[in-house]
Protein backbone atom coordinates (compact mmCIF):
# COMPACT_ATOMS: atom_id res chain seq x y z
CA UNK A 1 0.00 0.00 0.00
CA UNK A 2 2.89 2.55 0.81
CA UNK A 3 4.41 1.71 -2.51
CA UNK A 4 1.33 2.31 -3.90
CA UNK A 5 1.01 5.80 -2.56
CA UNK A 6 4.22 6.39 -3.69
CA UNK A 7 3.52 5.72 -7.40
CA UNK A 8 0.45 7.24 -7.17
CA UNK A 9 1.88 10.84 -5.92
CA UNK A 10 4.83 10.79 -8.19
CA UNK A 11 2.21 10.43 -10.99
CA UNK A 12 0.50 13.10 -9.61
CA UNK A 13 3.93 15.43 -9.56
CA UNK A 14 4.92 14.49 -13.47
CA UNK A 15 1.12 15.98 -14.17
CA UNK A 16 1.40 19.00 -12.62
CA UNK A 17 4.98 20.06 -13.54
CA UNK A 18 4.67 20.13 -17.16
CA UNK A 19 1.66 22.65 -16.45
CA UNK A 20 3.86 24.68 -13.93
CA UNK A 21 6.64 25.06 -16.89
CA UNK A 22 3.28 25.91 -18.97
CA UNK A 23 2.55 28.76 -16.89
CA UNK A 24 6.24 30.49 -17.13
CA UNK A 25 6.63 30.98 -20.29
CA UNK A 26 5.93 34.82 -21.14
CA UNK A 27 6.79 35.28 -24.94
CA UNK A 28 4.79 33.71 -27.74
CA UNK A 29 7.47 34.73 -30.41
CA UNK A 30 7.27 34.45 -34.06
CA UNK A 31 10.86 35.36 -35.79
CA UNK A 32 11.65 35.93 -39.25
CA UNK A 33 14.88 35.88 -40.73
CA UNK A 34 15.49 36.99 -43.99
CA UNK A 35 18.67 38.00 -46.20
CA UNK A 36 18.68 41.48 -47.85
CA UNK A 37 20.68 41.20 -51.02
CA UNK A 38 23.07 38.79 -49.63
CA UNK A 39 24.02 35.29 -50.11
CA UNK A 40 24.21 32.40 -48.36
CA UNK A 41 26.27 29.41 -49.31
CA UNK A 42 23.87 26.99 -47.12
CA UNK A 43 20.58 28.92 -46.94
CA UNK A 44 18.96 26.19 -44.43
CA UNK A 45 21.23 27.80 -41.52
CA UNK A 46 18.65 30.79 -42.07
CA UNK A 47 15.89 27.87 -41.24
CA UNK A 48 17.95 27.11 -38.52
CA UNK A 49 19.24 30.64 -36.52
CA UNK A 50 15.17 31.69 -37.19
CA UNK A 51 14.75 27.93 -34.93
CA UNK A 52 17.15 28.56 -32.72
CA UNK A 53 16.06 32.40 -32.17
CA UNK A 54 12.10 31.26 -31.46
CA UNK A 55 13.07 28.58 -29.06
CA UNK A 56 15.23 30.53 -27.25
CA UNK A 57 12.57 33.50 -26.56
CA UNK A 58 9.86 30.99 -26.33
CA UNK A 59 11.36 28.11 -23.85
CA UNK A 60 13.34 30.42 -20.95
CA UNK A 61 11.46 31.53 -17.94
CA UNK A 62 11.88 34.88 -17.98
CA UNK A 63 10.01 36.27 -14.60
CA UNK A 64 8.30 34.31 -11.75
CA UNK A 65 4.84 35.90 -12.95
CA UNK A 66 2.43 33.47 -13.71
CA UNK A 67 1.74 33.15 -17.69
CA UNK A 68 -1.47 31.11 -17.86
CA UNK A 69 -1.62 29.06 -20.90
CA UNK A 70 -4.75 26.28 -21.70
CA UNK A 71 -8.31 26.41 -21.33
CA UNK A 72 -8.90 28.95 -24.59
CA UNK A 73 -6.35 30.73 -22.49
CA UNK A 74 -2.88 32.47 -23.55
CA UNK A 75 -1.60 35.08 -21.31
CA UNK A 76 1.82 35.21 -22.97
CA UNK A 77 2.84 38.37 -24.74
CA UNK A 78 2.51 38.05 -28.25
CA UNK A 79 5.89 38.91 -29.76
CA UNK A 80 6.88 39.23 -33.97
CA UNK A 81 11.01 39.79 -34.61
CA UNK A 82 11.73 40.53 -38.46
CA UNK A 83 15.32 40.01 -38.32
CA UNK A 84 17.19 40.88 -41.59
CA UNK A 85 20.98 40.02 -42.55
CA UNK A 86 22.75 42.65 -44.73
CA UNK A 87 25.74 41.99 -44.63
CA UNK A 88 28.24 38.30 -44.15
CA UNK A 89 31.53 39.85 -42.94
CA UNK A 90 33.22 36.37 -42.59
CA UNK A 91 31.70 33.16 -42.05
CA UNK A 92 29.62 33.34 -38.86
CA UNK A 93 29.50 36.79 -38.64
CA UNK A 94 26.47 38.68 -39.05
CA UNK A 95 25.43 42.25 -39.94
CA UNK A 96 21.52 42.86 -39.53
CA UNK A 97 18.51 45.03 -38.40
CA UNK A 98 15.32 44.18 -36.56
CA UNK A 99 11.83 45.18 -36.01
CA UNK A 100 10.29 43.98 -33.00
CA UNK A 101 6.29 44.24 -32.91
CA UNK A 102 4.81 43.36 -29.32
CA UNK A 103 0.74 43.44 -29.05
CA UNK A 104 -1.38 42.98 -26.19
CA UNK A 105 -4.80 41.97 -25.84
CA UNK A 106 -7.60 44.44 -24.71
CA UNK A 107 -9.17 43.15 -21.83
CA UNK A 108 -13.50 41.93 -22.63
CA UNK A 109 -12.60 42.04 -26.51
CA UNK A 110 -11.11 40.12 -29.42
CA UNK A 111 -9.02 43.12 -30.04
CA UNK A 112 -4.95 43.11 -30.03
CA UNK A 113 -3.51 46.52 -29.39
CA UNK A 114 0.15 47.45 -30.12
CA UNK A 115 2.36 47.45 -26.72
CA UNK A 116 5.52 48.03 -28.76
CA UNK A 117 7.00 49.38 -32.21
CA UNK A 118 10.97 49.48 -32.55
CA UNK A 119 13.81 49.19 -35.11
CA UNK A 120 17.40 48.27 -34.36
CA UNK A 121 19.22 48.80 -36.91
CA UNK A 122 22.66 47.56 -35.24
CA UNK A 123 21.49 43.88 -34.90
CA UNK A 124 24.89 42.35 -35.55
CA UNK A 125 26.15 38.85 -34.06
CA UNK A 126 27.67 35.76 -34.17
CA UNK A 127 26.12 32.62 -34.97
CA UNK A 128 26.84 28.56 -35.77
CA UNK A 129 24.80 26.00 -35.47
CA UNK A 130 26.47 23.69 -33.13
CA UNK A 131 27.00 26.02 -30.62
CA UNK A 132 23.64 26.06 -28.31
CA UNK A 133 22.42 29.68 -27.82
CA UNK A 134 22.81 30.16 -24.18
CA UNK A 135 21.85 33.12 -22.10
CA UNK A 136 23.13 34.24 -18.33
CA UNK A 137 21.56 37.43 -16.98
CA UNK A 138 24.67 38.22 -14.57
CA UNK A 139 27.36 37.69 -17.47
CA UNK A 140 27.78 37.88 -21.09
CA UNK A 141 28.24 34.34 -23.00
CA UNK A 142 27.41 36.11 -26.60
CA UNK A 143 25.77 39.26 -29.01
CA UNK A 144 23.10 37.06 -30.14
CA UNK A 145 21.84 35.77 -26.19
CA UNK A 146 22.35 39.41 -25.44
CA UNK A 147 20.09 41.16 -27.80
CA UNK A 148 17.39 38.71 -27.70
CA UNK A 149 17.47 38.85 -23.71
CA UNK A 150 17.60 42.65 -23.71
CA UNK A 151 14.29 42.75 -25.43
CA UNK A 152 12.84 39.93 -24.16
CA UNK A 153 12.73 41.50 -20.50
CA UNK A 154 11.91 45.31 -22.54
CA UNK A 155 9.21 44.05 -23.32
CA UNK A 156 8.12 42.63 -20.53
CA UNK A 157 8.58 45.57 -18.63
CA UNK A 158 6.61 47.45 -21.23
CA UNK A 159 3.22 45.10 -20.68
CA UNK A 160 4.25 44.75 -17.52
CA UNK A 161 3.78 48.66 -17.20
CA UNK A 162 0.09 48.27 -18.32
CA UNK A 163 -0.92 46.44 -16.18
CA UNK A 164 0.77 48.32 -13.26
CA UNK A 165 1.71 51.43 -12.34
CA UNK A 166 5.83 51.31 -12.60
CA UNK A 167 5.36 47.75 -12.71
CA UNK A 168 8.08 46.91 -15.43
CA UNK A 169 10.79 48.32 -13.26
CA UNK A 170 12.32 44.52 -12.28
CA UNK A 171 12.51 43.76 -15.70
CA UNK A 172 14.26 46.78 -16.94
CA UNK A 173 16.88 46.48 -14.04
CA UNK A 174 17.11 43.32 -15.89
CA UNK A 175 17.49 44.93 -18.87
CA UNK A 176 19.88 46.88 -17.58
CA UNK A 177 22.63 44.28 -16.45
CA UNK A 178 22.58 42.72 -19.91
CA UNK A 179 23.13 46.20 -21.19
CA UNK A 180 26.05 46.88 -18.86
CA UNK A 181 28.10 43.04 -19.05
CA UNK A 182 27.56 43.82 -22.89
CA UNK A 183 28.92 46.71 -23.52
CA UNK A 184 31.82 45.73 -21.41
CA UNK A 185 32.29 42.06 -22.42
CA UNK A 186 35.73 41.19 -23.87
CA UNK A 187 34.77 37.23 -24.28
CA UNK A 188 34.30 37.96 -28.08
CA UNK A 189 35.23 39.88 -30.97
CA UNK A 190 31.64 40.98 -31.39
CA UNK A 191 31.66 44.67 -31.25
CA UNK A 192 28.16 46.74 -31.04
CA UNK A 193 27.75 50.96 -30.80
CA UNK A 194 24.16 49.68 -29.50
CA UNK A 195 24.72 49.20 -25.81
CA UNK A 196 26.80 52.62 -25.69
CA UNK A 197 25.96 56.15 -25.24
CA UNK A 198 26.91 56.73 -29.37
CA UNK A 199 23.67 57.73 -31.20
CA UNK A 200 20.19 59.10 -29.66
CA UNK A 201 18.07 56.37 -31.24
CA UNK A 202 20.08 52.90 -30.12
CA UNK A 203 19.38 50.64 -27.34
CA UNK A 204 21.27 52.50 -24.65
CA UNK A 205 18.91 55.07 -24.83
CA UNK A 206 15.54 53.28 -25.36
CA UNK A 207 16.27 52.20 -22.07
CA UNK A 208 17.79 54.61 -20.56
CA UNK A 209 14.31 56.61 -21.68
CA UNK A 210 11.96 54.01 -20.01
CA UNK A 211 14.24 54.41 -16.30
CA UNK A 212 14.70 58.34 -16.65
CA UNK A 213 12.95 59.97 -13.94
CA UNK A 214 11.74 62.68 -15.84
CA UNK A 215 10.21 60.41 -17.98
CA UNK A 216 8.11 58.71 -15.44
CA UNK A 217 5.00 60.04 -16.41
CA UNK A 218 5.75 57.77 -19.51
CA UNK A 219 5.64 55.00 -18.17
CA UNK A 220 2.47 56.00 -15.57
CA UNK A 221 0.24 57.24 -19.05
CA UNK A 222 0.78 53.71 -19.72
CA UNK A 223 -1.20 52.30 -17.60
CA UNK A 224 -3.41 54.90 -17.87
CA UNK A 225 -3.88 54.26 -21.21
CA UNK A 226 -4.08 50.32 -21.21
CA UNK A 227 -5.63 49.32 -18.10
CA UNK A 228 -7.68 52.07 -17.49
CA UNK A 229 -8.69 53.24 -20.92
CA UNK A 230 -8.43 50.46 -23.62
CA UNK A 231 -9.31 47.55 -21.01
CA UNK A 232 -12.75 49.54 -19.76
CA UNK A 233 -13.83 51.01 -23.44
CA UNK A 234 -16.71 48.13 -23.82
CA UNK A 235 -18.07 49.04 -20.37
CA UNK A 236 -17.36 52.41 -20.13
CA UNK A 237 -16.30 54.48 -23.29
CA UNK A 238 -16.79 57.80 -21.38
CA UNK A 239 -14.43 57.38 -18.45
CA UNK A 240 -12.04 55.18 -21.18
CA UNK A 241 -11.83 58.32 -23.05
CA UNK A 242 -11.19 60.48 -20.18
CA UNK A 243 -8.43 58.08 -19.51
CA UNK A 244 -6.67 57.92 -22.77
CA UNK A 245 -7.00 61.43 -22.63
CA UNK A 246 -5.06 61.87 -19.09
CA UNK A 247 -2.70 59.37 -20.22
CA UNK A 248 -1.64 61.88 -23.23
CA UNK A 249 -1.59 64.52 -20.99
CA UNK A 250 1.11 62.94 -19.26
CA UNK A 251 3.24 61.76 -22.14
CA UNK A 252 3.01 65.37 -23.25
CA UNK A 253 4.54 66.34 -19.69
CA UNK A 254 7.33 63.73 -20.60
CA UNK A 255 8.18 65.40 -24.01
CA UNK A 256 8.43 68.67 -22.90
CA UNK A 257 10.83 67.43 -20.08
CA UNK A 258 12.99 64.77 -22.42
CA UNK A 259 11.98 66.51 -26.28
CA UNK A 260 11.79 63.84 -29.00
CA UNK A 261 12.68 60.77 -26.78
CA UNK A 262 13.05 57.73 -28.64
CA UNK A 263 10.32 55.71 -26.92
CA UNK A 264 7.87 58.64 -27.39
CA UNK A 265 8.19 58.40 -31.02
CA UNK A 266 7.97 54.63 -30.96
CA UNK A 267 4.72 55.30 -28.84
CA UNK A 268 2.76 57.48 -31.45
CA UNK A 269 3.99 55.87 -34.45
CA UNK A 270 2.12 52.58 -32.75
CA UNK A 271 -0.79 54.29 -31.38
CA UNK A 272 -1.54 57.38 -33.81
CA UNK A 273 -4.60 55.63 -35.58
CA UNK A 274 -5.74 53.73 -33.09
CA UNK A 275 -6.05 57.39 -30.58
CA UNK A 276 -7.88 58.54 -33.25
CA UNK A 277 -10.41 55.85 -33.58
CA UNK A 278 -10.91 56.05 -29.77
CA UNK A 279 -11.95 59.72 -29.95
CA UNK A 280 -13.51 59.52 -33.60
CA UNK A 281 -17.39 58.64 -32.43
CA UNK A 282 -16.56 60.66 -29.19
CA UNK A 283 -19.84 62.90 -28.75
CA UNK A 284 -17.92 65.49 -26.40
CA UNK A 285 -16.70 68.22 -29.43
CA UNK A 286 -14.56 69.92 -26.54
CA UNK A 287 -12.63 66.76 -25.41
CA UNK A 288 -11.99 66.18 -28.85
CA UNK A 289 -10.34 69.82 -29.51
CA UNK A 290 -8.58 69.43 -26.46
CA UNK A 291 -7.00 66.24 -27.59
CA UNK A 292 -6.27 67.76 -31.37
CA UNK A 293 -4.62 70.56 -29.66
CA UNK A 294 -2.34 68.03 -27.43
CA UNK A 295 -1.49 65.98 -30.25
CA UNK A 296 -0.69 68.99 -32.30
CA UNK A 297 1.86 69.59 -29.48
CA UNK A 298 3.27 66.51 -28.96
CA UNK A 299 3.05 64.33 -32.32
CA UNK A 300 2.88 67.45 -35.25
CA UNK A 301 3.77 64.65 -38.14
CA UNK A 302 0.47 62.90 -37.79
CA UNK A 303 -1.76 66.00 -37.37
CA UNK A 304 -3.86 65.14 -40.51
CA UNK A 305 -4.86 61.71 -39.01
CA UNK A 306 -6.20 63.84 -35.72
CA UNK A 307 -7.77 66.55 -37.37
CA UNK A 308 -9.68 64.04 -38.78
CA UNK A 309 -11.35 63.25 -35.56
CA UNK A 310 -12.67 66.77 -35.56
CA UNK A 311 -15.02 66.14 -38.84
Amino acid sequence: MRNLSWLALVALLLLVLPARRARAQELNAQVTVTLENVTITDPSLVQQLQRDMTAFLNTRTWTRQPYRVGGGVDERIKLRLFVGITAIPQNGSYVATMRLIATRPVFGTGYETNLLSINDRSFNFNYTPQTPLDFAPNSFVNNLSSLLGFYAYLVIGVDQDTFARLGGTPYYEQARLVLQYSSNQNTTNETDEGWRDTSPRNRYWLLNNLTDPQLEAFRTGLYAYYRQGLDVFIEKPEAARASVLSALTGIQQANVARPSTLFIRAFFDAKSEEIANIFRTSPDVQQKQQLVALLSDVDPANVPRYQGILK
